[in-house]
């Protein structure tokens, strides 16, 4: 790395140093270069989404022995499977032989996978089954060139995985956000939609951008500000270490929205839950419907998400579905739209970060930024 990479994010670290010495009633924004540096995003690969908990998806996308789906995260090619055994599992989708990749189909259902290469056949735990004409070569030890597995924890229905494989474990973490979701029920909702986009946008934008509800009247007024205006919402009483989030509280004049579960008390039954998972992991918890997006940087200005639904109701055409589904595709456009001017915009020599809105509209920024630099900072012990 050049010297003046090296200068860029040392830059950045201090700014993220002097950010922790500040009161919280003298937050501030970002300046542009902590989300436009490409230098800063590999820093952040390394640091961040190789060592941390990322979500890759909802264990719906392989609900059955034999299920799959192939994704990709900071360069590393990844093979999500069911086994025979249940087990979900998260393998290096690069052959063992000469490092092609394994399996090159977006999703499907298989006992094995076949390199297309030479051939060399994976189990769906990743042991090698077969090598063809490799049993008389001296080094070739079949039972050592299986797939490489990696280290997943499942929360919620949640799949995550850690790269380096050296991450406190994840449930800890989230226990505080648990407890919020308990009566919400999400373990008995079914994933019913899945797509996959790329946006125009920093990984960074788009976190703060859903985790604060200053926005939602302004950006919103055609899809959420009749249902959850900016001056209801709540910043969650007590966040934890992994996670932060605020109560997006319904108008009163806002019907309720079912079919939700019976433990919801009163005030559960008016709010949605919009929430994270540190680093990229961002979750709306509604009382019919749970909507999620997983982030992942391709640079610095375009991340690729994998965004679902899931709902009470399994069968993924159903009206109300339908119906949230659309919702979703609504307010997002309008996300996108600010996120992608906000982007160009960020990256004038004159724009001047300024300071954070009151604790319920933007005190979820402050918590994701002390995160990050409690991760990257100067102080940070890398």
């Amino acid at each position: 790395m050049g010297d003046m990479s090296t200068s860029a994010i040392d830059k950045i670290r201090a700014d993220l140093a002097a950010l922790q010495e500040l009161d919280q009633l003298d937050g501030h924004a970002m300046p542009g270069d902590f989300y436009n540096s490409e230098e800063f995003l590999e820093f952040e690969k390394e640091h961040l989404f190789r060592k941390e908990w990322v979500c890759l998806g909802h264990v719906g996308e392989v609900a059955n022995p034999g299920d799959f789906y192939t994704t990709d995260l900071v360069g590393e090619l990844l093979l999500v499977t069911r086994g025979e055994d249940g087990e979900i599992r998260v393998l290096s989708n690069v052959c063992r032989h000469r490092g092609n990749q394994v399996e090159t189909e977006a999703k499907g259902n298989r006992k094995r996978f076949v390199c297309g290469y030479h051939a060399w056949t994976y189990g769906d735990d990743g042991a090698l089954k077969a090598a063809p004409l490799m049993k008389k070569v001296r080094t070739f030890d079949q039972k050592k060139c299986g797939l490489k597995q990696f280290r997943t924890e499942i929360w919620e229905d949640f799949l995550f995985v850690n790269l380096d494989g050296n991450a406190t474990p994840l449930a800890p973490r989230m226990e505080g956000l648990s407890k919020l979701m308990t009566n919400y029920h999400h373990e008995e909702r079914h994933l019913v939609f899945m797509e996959e986009t790329v946006w125009n946008t920093n990984w960074k934008s788009l976190m703060e951008n859903f985790l604060e509800g200053y926005h939602l009247s302004a950006t919103h007024l055609k899809t959420l500000h009749a249902i959850t205006p900016t001056k209801l919402c709540q910043k969650f009483e007590e966040w934890g270490e992994g996670y932060t989030g605020y109560h997006a509280v319904y108008d009163p004049d806002w019907p309720d929205r079912g079919p939700f579960h019976e433990d919801l008390n009163e005030f559960e039954r008016r709010n949605s839950l919009l929430t994270c998972a540190y680093p990229s992991f961002l979750l709306s918890v509604a009382t019919h419907f749970t909507l999620f997006l997983c982030l992942r940087p391709i640079d610095a200005d375009h991340v690729a998400i994998r965004w679902g639904v899931a709902g009470f109701n399994p069968e993924p055409g159903n009206k109300e579905a339908v119906e949230y589904v659309e919702l979703c595709r609504g307010f997002n456009a309008e996300d996108k739209e600010k996120l992608e001017t906000l982007t160009k915009a960020i990256k004038s020599k004159y724009y001047e970060p300024g300071p954070l809105a009151p604790d319920n509209f933007e005190g979820t920024i402050w918590d994701f930024l002390q995160y990050v630099a409690k991760h990257l900072s100067a102080k940070a012990e890398l």
